[in-house]
């Protein structure tokens, strides 16, 4: 439990690694993406939190953001319905001098009012394209003890392919660290180096008046980035420290790591590496359990509950209330919730959107290295 005058707000960019997967994200945005089969990729990042005690927490949503909006309701299945702080999201436009952002001092700066009248000491800023249960209390005990300015979470691991071989920044920037004695003393923009890496996490803490001076220095100068125009030119003046993340992490970076991370989920070791901390919340919907009719075969499958399984099931993620008629075969697939896979369809390495319909005898057959993405409510 942290002390009442050193607890912390939340900031979370839900947009902010859209382009990293444009299909996806076509009616919704990064953060309401579903991924292990009855989540959405920001129940993680929230659950953290309100375990941690962090029960102000602000959704600086850009654009697509019905859908997060809906999934996100009040906030009750994080404990976040407060008379003081709780749940608070922040569409573009929601003020007058509001616009969508073009990067994190964008929207920053049009939430300066609002920090200014906050009463929590730390401010804790992340994204929500990674998957992981995170301890933020660790990270801020380590912040205090090391007196640093920032701290910035990292992980060790090999850039994705997708982000090392993109030619332009189209997709974003991403960052690694150079680390001496704890302290961050180089920051590398969109790097292309093999082999293991201090990869940023994109989670950062400091304290809010500190952010709001940085804020306002930045946006008077018309700078944009958070990352490359506010830490990094100020690495010699700010302690800015890592906090190194040993836990389980999925990072997505486009379509195939999509697939990947959550095919990885059905290996039972990765499952308990996720789910094994903080239990992870989402928004609940009552409906019956899966059924599984006589004569349904499956085998080494996540599902969800409200499902109709007739036919045969393998190595595949299913969402709530999909239905896989009698001779149908599925293999290797996720199917988003209310999928109907019908009478005698085969359909192998393929990603179907909400609401899809694979008709009668259909056969679709992707490939580990590069899944068939059907999108949302389209009819096969």
């Amino acid at each position: 439990m942290l002390n009442t005058n050193m607890n912390a707000l939340g900031i979370i960019f839900p947009n902010s690694y859209d382009v990293l997967v444009p299909d996806l994200v076509n009616v919704r945005m990064m953060a309401s993406i579903p991924f292990a089969s009855r989540y959405r990729l920001i129940d993680f990042i929230l659950s953290s939190m309100s375990h941690c005690d962090i029960d102000n927490v602000c959704v600086m949503a850009n654009n697509n953001y019905h859908s997060l909006m809906d999934h996100l309701g009040s906030g009750r299945e994080w404990d976040l319905v407060r008379k003081n702080g709780g749940l608070n999201i922040f569409p573009p436009f929601a003020e007058k001098g509001n616009k969508p952002y073009s990067g994190r001092v964008d929207a920053l700066a049009s939430l300066l009012g609002f920090l200014r009248n906050q009463k929590e000491k730390y401010v804790v800023i992340t994204d929500t394209n990674i998957v992981m249960n995170f301890d933020f209390n660790t990270m801020i005990k380590s912040h205090i003890e090391s007196g640093a300015d920032v701290t910035v979470a990292y992980n060790e691991q090999e850039l994705p392919e997708s982000l090392v071989q993109s030619k332009s920044n189209d997709k974003g920037f991403y960052y690694t660290f150079g680390i001496e004695n704890g302290r961050i003393t180089k920051i590398y923009v969109n790097p292309r180096e093999t082999g293991v890496q201090n990869f940023s996490m994109n989670i950062y803490l400091l304290e809010r008046e500190l952010l709001i001076d940085l804020i306002n220095t930045a946006f008077v100068r018309g700078q944009a980035y958070f990352e490359r125009d506010v830490l990094l030119p100020n690495l010699n003046k700010l302690n800015v420290q890592a906090y190194k993340y040993d836990g389980y992490v999925a990072r997505i970076t486009n379509l195939k790591s999509y697939f990947d991370e959550n095919m990885k989920l059905l290996d039972d070791y990765n499952l308990d590496s996720l789910f094994s901390g903080f239990p992870i919340y989402t928004k609940i919907r009552d409906d019956t359990p899966t059924r599984y009719i006589e004569g349904a075969k499956v085998q080494n499958i996540m599902v969800a509950d409200g499902c109709l399984i007739e036919g045969e099931v393998e190595n595949s993620i299913l969402f709530r209330g999909v239905k896989i008629a009698k001779g149908a075969k599925v293999k290797n697939c996720i199917l988003m919730q209310g999928t109907v896979v019908e009478a005698g369809a085969n359909i192998e390495y393929l990603i179907a959107d909400k609401n899809v319909l694979i008709t009668a005898g259909k056969e679709m057959k992707g490939t580990d290295t590069f899944p068939i993405y059907i999108g949302k409510s389209n009819t096969i």
